[in-house]
């Protein structure tokens, strides 16, 4: 295994916007610091170990990376990994906050050798500033525009090795010319019971929390596959038991707190089912279209699509339709409510 010298130590770089400093402690305490901690998605992480040993015994920088799955699976802790067991600089940012191509070009000229430069939501990008990456990427040069007018002209800087890591919720809107660059792509999938059940008890341990029983299980059941999710559940989960179950969580304290949290047995939570009502009552049953049903329920229609759809959709609770949204005979009677007697409907 590649490890690199303070792999255990949290990057003070390393931050999450509009988080407060008590939630970024937390959640780089809470991420695994090598592939072994790494647990889950075993095929990815098989094949990264292989690329990571490969780039190593070379001594050359790492192919470009794409991470691509639903939000909350592990895109970042995987590059931050990447970087410590290769032992190099780690760089982040967001495409949102690339707005001009004197940004991307700060970030690249400032990078270290063989560096990891990880973006979020690469997807976002404008196609000018994509088209930055391509001979950056291709042959590591950054041509910039020097001047204006008749006079100007173009001065091509030699960049360092580098490894961009991209990270996307919606691969579907990458160009092929960008999607192409990345020599290495991997599709994070949502997690089993199993895994998420050891991923609690591995976060239990760290944040001091105890676990009876089937504790552990109880949470990841309702997680909707997904880490990020359980070690929320986790922390609210620790507040009740420390306040009305004498610290210990249970598999009945778990499920007591989840139940106050109005997360059900699913792992719906009130919007879930807020969307899942609107659905069913206020358009009887669909179809109906996203930006209506993101008014209908006070959201933002990149929330609806990117966080809580995806999982109705593998829940088998919501599906789509060429004419917007339709509720599904399980949404009807996870609801409690009385499917149309049309059967178009489904």
């Amino acid at each position: 295994m590649i490890r690199s010298p303070g792999a255990d130590e949290p990057d003070p770089r390393v931050q999450t916007p509009g988080a407060t400093l008590e939630d970024e402690q937390t959640e780089v305490t809470l991420r695994p610091r090598s592939l072994d901690e790494f647990v889950g998605q075993d095929v990815v992480v098989d094949q990264l170990q292989v690329s990571l040993e490969a780039a190593a015994a070379r001594g050359e920088a790492l192919d470009h990376v794409l991470l691509a799955g639903p939000p909350g699976l592990g895109k970042t802790s995987l590059a931050q990994i990447l970087a410590g067991e290769l032992g190099v600089p780690f760089v982040q940012t967001a495409a949102p906050a690339l707005e001009r191509k004197g940004d991307i070009a700060a970030f690249l000229t400032a990078l270290e050798p063989r560096s990891i430069f990880f973006v979020d939501e690469i997807h976002r990008l404008s196609r000018a500033l994509e088209e930055t990456f391509y001979p950056a990427m291709e042959d590591r040069q950054l041509p910039i525009t020097v001047g204006v007018g008749a006079g100007a002209r173009v001065m091509t800087l030699d960049l360092p090795p580098f490894t961009l890591v991209g990270a996307t919720t919606r691969a579907g809107r990458l160009t092929t010319p960008l999607r192409d660059r990345f020599g290495i792509q991997h599709r994070l999938e949502p997690y089993g019971p199993r895994d998420l059940a050891t991923i609690v008890r591995r976060s239990a341990t760290i944040l001091g929390v105890e676990l009876a029983g089937a504790g552990a299980e109880a949470i990841a059941a309702r997680s909707r596959g997904t880490p990020r999710v359980a070690n929320r559940l986790l922390k609210r989960v620790r507040d009740y038991a420390e306040v009305r179950a004498g610290g210990i969580v249970t598999e009945q304290v778990a499920g007591d707190a989840l139940d106050m949290l109005q997360v059900d047995h699913l792992g719906l939570d009130r919007l879930d089912r807020e969307i899942l009502s609107a659905v069913c009552e206020k358009f009887g049953g669909g179809p109906v279209g996203l930006s209506t049903l993101a008014v209908t329920v006070g959201e933002e229609t990149d929330t609806l699509e990117d966080v809580y759809e995806p999982y109705l959709l593998v829940c088998g609770l919501l599906k789509r339709t060429p004419r917007g949204r339709v509720a599904t005979p399980r949404a009807w009677a996870h609801l409690g409510l009385e499917p149309p007697r049309d059967p178009a409907l489904f």
